[in-house]
């Protein structure tokens, strides 16, 4: 039972990463090794930002709700994925959206493998049933779409073509970005929600999110031509 449970939760969480990875036609791109250079870019950039983490904010803060400016200044250094988004958007070859789906699912890819391997084989084999396990794998795939949006946010921002009011839309959604960890943390505690309302907060953000990015993009892929 409890290796049909694990075999559930990692079916639960790469499945679709497979399926986004095949039905997009990035493997007629043969972007398999651009994915992987994402996925390296994402590590380096996740230890620089453990190191800024160690280094300036000491893991001795109190709650969110008593210092809530600290927690801030700490999600500002989630720029730091932004900025590896764009090393590897300038990496890649070719048109808008092979670049935008390469560098995201790439990147979402090396996250979730780094983050949820290690926990679904010891927590997900263990001999018990837990909820806790099935949440994470949806969250995982919340993260997917998140990602691939936020690459394509990165994209746009990057293009010098790019209409003045829509680039500060662009600029105000990376910006978004960045805190909705903070702001959904906030959310959750003032409402007190259980975890399978926090987990539809998040999906229902990051779908409205990615609505968002997907109606710029589609605007400016058509009037640019660079479907």
């Amino acid at each position: 039972m409890t290796l049909y449970h694990f075999g559930n939760c990692v079916a639960l969480v790469y499945v679709p990463y497979y399926l986004a990875y095949k039905q997009s036609g990035l493997s007629e791109y043969g972007a398999f090794w651009k994915c992987v250079q994402a996925g390296l870019i994402y590590m380096i950039t996740q230890l620089a930002k453990m190191t800024i983490l160690a280094t300036f904010f000491p893991d001795n803060m109190s709650d969110l709700g008593t210092d809530f400016i600290g927690e801030f200044l700490k999600y500002t250094v989630d720029i730091a994925d932004l900025v590896g988004l764009y090393l590897v958007l300038s990496s890649i070859p070719g048109k808008g959206h092979c670049k935008v789906l390469t560098a995201g699912i790439g990147w979402a890819t090396a996250e979730v493998i780094l983050s949820r391997v290690l926990l679904l084989w010891v927590g997900a084999r263990g001999a018990e049933f837990d909820w806790v396990y099935l949440q994470k794998c949806l969250e995982s795939n919340v993260l997917l779409v998140q990602h691939i949006a936020s690459a394509t946010l990165v994209w746009l921002w990057s293009r010098h073509d790019l209409n003045k009011n829509l680039k500060t839309i662009v600029t105000t959604l990376l910006i978004l970005c960045c805190y909705k960890p903070l702001l959904l943390e906030y959310f959750v505690q003032i409402l007190k929600l259980n975890a399978w309302l926090d987990l539809l907060v998040k999906g229902t953000f990051t779908l409205v999110y990615g609505l968002s990015t997907l109606t710029i993009y589609a605007g400016v892929a058509q009037v640019m031509g660079i479907f």
